[in-house]
């Protein structure tokens, strides 16, 4: 009679305090699609990642610049691309201040070659000390 007892009073409690089949039941089932939902994810960002890599590297570097007058300057750089991938870069020219006196966005077009050269000129406000790439990007 005391086991009785003793399992009624614990059958009491366990359902006072949540600690019921059904509950453990639930908390099985949401971990489980918990886990599947970060599976998907996780999976989803492994093809996006994967495919994003076949759009090609690019990588564009400084030459050179030269001081022209006090509103121009001429820039001087390389883009190197996989070869059928058009271009856009930004140019910026700077004063000894490090502001931005003059700007300019060319459009380079596709070409086979992997590495191009380009030079182009900038306006400028006021006379620059450099000028340079703020960024290149595929279009």
């Amino acid at each position: 009679m005391v086991e009785t007892a003793g399992t009624a009073q614990n059958a009491a409690l366990d359902a006072r305090y949540g600690r019921t089949p059904n509950r453990k039941r639930r908390d099985r089932t949401i971990a489980i699609v918990a886990a599947a939902l970060f599976v998907v994810v996780f999976a989803a960002w492994v093809l996006w990642a994967g495919l994003d890599n076949g759009q090609g590297n690019l990588n564009a570097q400084d030459i050179g610049h030269k001081v022209v007058d006090d509103s121009t300057v001429t820039i001087t750089w390389q883009v190197s691309v996989s070869s059928g991938a058009p271009v856009s870069c930004a140019l910026q020219a700077q004063n000894a201040a490090h502001a931005i006196v003059g700007w300019k966005i060319v459009e380079l077009p596709a070409s086979a070659n992997l590495t191009r050269q380009y030079t182009e000129t900038v306006r400028t406000s006021q006379r620059a000390v450099t000028g340079l790439i703020y960024r290149c990007w595929l279009t």
